[in-house]
């Protein structure tokens, strides 16, 4: 899809949770409204007026009663919604219903106008929850279009193996004698070989900071981060920020920053793999935890697995950092996960044990992330665990999950983002502070870094959108 017109191409960047395009639109509804209010009290149809604002009370506390029940009752989505969203959907009805009052006491051009509103007043409710959540923030996202290049092939970017470690790197930049390379990194897919697994992914994404696009680079560390369920790997891109980040990491450091790797867990939007190996979705683990890691080794300036990677994911994927990482320490020295759950689930708890583990309870108890720590007790591995302060659910799961990973021995760091709830707005502040704060730990700051045991607490005491749990 990157060959359509520039044009396109411009239009698929726009962004859909804040700028001319959100505020646009938002601001054609408000003045809509505002002229259909005028237009009655010019016509000193006071009345008509009352029945328009009636019909708007009415219909704003269906949308407020039906968003709350659905968030905080029936939980539908398996967390709460939150008052923003709930309150942003009554906001929608509340219009709609003014509408639908003019529809049926105005005419021509009133009747015109409030007939043109409601579908701007649909999409701009459907605009302020999407901006609530942070999940598609561009008009590409909404469609699916990646814009990425390839790595390899006649029309790919080039990667090559690592030439040296950081510490060669930053003596030759101290010496001014650093091998060419762009000003900022870049993001590439590949399909990556489910050689053992089988498993059926679709591609993924590799961050490639400015180092690992140079002729000779150095060999970094390497951060596997995981979307949410639904999602895919370019929602990771297109929601978290997380290139804009390292981007600036880099441009401080020498064109140093980890390289990031977002396979697919999943295989489909609608799919959860549980990140396991199981027999109603197939091998999802040894896909994750054997052939992508094959694959980073074999075609990237990776540093070695270990205490040089990290897993992280939010909601469903940071259920599976939460999982995949205490199972496998021998692959990554600190997981990440923002809104995690306590228990990887597919419907009910007892139907995801029947139909993925064939009735096997102990098979499924593996992959609990609680149980999985204790299991592979003891761990001398980092452990980050955050959740939106509005999510109750999943700031509980941190305090479970944290609780299990401190007894086992691990450094334990739990996080509450304020402000924020089951959204990708969570994962934006962790990785602001976490991701230097990781940067640091593994060495590529140098001596300027922070501590190698991670025993200051500064960098998250630093953030006022944090609060440090535990």
């Amino acid at each position: 899809m990157h060959h359509l017109p520039l044009w396109l191409q411009h239009a698929m960047g726009w962004s859909i949770t804040s700028g001319p395009l959100y505020w646009g639109v938002m601001a054609v509804v408000g003045v809509g409204l505002v002229v259909l209010a005028v237009d009655r009290l010019a016509r000193r149809d006071v009345r008509a007026l009352g029945v328009h604002v009636a019909a708007a009370a009415v219909a704003g506390a269906v949308g407020l009663l039906a968003a709350w029940l659905v968030s905080d009752v029936i939980m539908v989505f398996g967390v709460s919604l939150g008052w923003t969203v709930i309150g942003t959907v009554a906001a929608g009805f509340a219009a709609l219903g003014f509408l639908a009052g003019a529809i049926r006491r105005t005419r021509r051009f009133a009747r015109a106008l409030a007939v043109l509103l409601v579908p701007l007043t649909v999409v701009a409710c459907a605009m302020g929850v999407n901006a609530a959540y942070g999940e598609f923030r561009t008009v590409g996202s909404l469609v699916g279009y990646s814009p990425y290049r390839r790595i390899g092939g006649a029309d790919g970017v080039d990667v090559r193996r690592a030439a040296m470690d950081v510490t060669r790197w930053r003596d030759l930049a101290a010496r001014h004698r650093l091998p060419s390379m762009p000003s900022s990194g870049g993001i590439v897919s590949a399909d990556i070989p489910a050689t053992s697994s089988g498993f059926r992914a679709r591609t993924a994404l590799v961050y490639l900071p400015p180092a690992a696009l140079s002729d000779e680079p150095p060999a970094l560390p390497v951060l596997v981060m995981l979307a949410g369920q639904p999602g895919s790997p370019n929602r990771v891109f297109a929601a978290s920020g997380i290139e804009a980040m390292l981007d600036a990491y880099a441009a401080e450091h020498d064109g140093l920053a980890p390289i990031v790797v977002v396979p697919d867990q999943n295989g489909a939007s609608t799919v959860n793999s549980l990140c396991a190996d199981t027999a109603k979705v197939g091998r999802a683990e040894t896909y994750l935890i054997v052939d992508v890691p094959d694959w980073i080794r074999d075609t990237l300036p990776a540093a070695p697995s270990g205490a040089q990677w990290a897993i992280a994911g939010f909601s469903q994927g940071g259920t599976c950092a939460t999982q995949l990482g205490p199972r496998h320490p021998d692959l990554f020295g600190t997981f990440i996960a923002v809104d995690g759950e306590e228990e990887p689930v597919a419907g009910s708890r007892q139907q995801t044990i029947d139909e993925y583990f064939g009735g096997d309870e102990a098979a499924y108890r593996a992959i609990v992330p609680a149980d999985a720590i204790t299991a592979h007790a003891p761990s001398d591995q980092t452990a980050v665990l955050s959740a939106g302060a509005d999510d109750r659910t999943s700031v509980a799961n941190v305090r479970i999950i944290g609780k299990a990973a401190r007894k086992a021995g691990m450094d334990v760091t739990e996080l509450a983002v304020r402000h924020a709830g089951h959204d990708w707005h969570a994962v934006n502040e962790t990785l602001e502070t976490a991701l230097p704060w990781w940067c640091d730990r593994v060495g590529l700051a140098g001596d300027a870094g922070g501590s190698a045991d991670g025993s200051s607490d500064s960098p998250w005491a630093g953030n006022e959108d944090l609060e440090v749990l535990g």
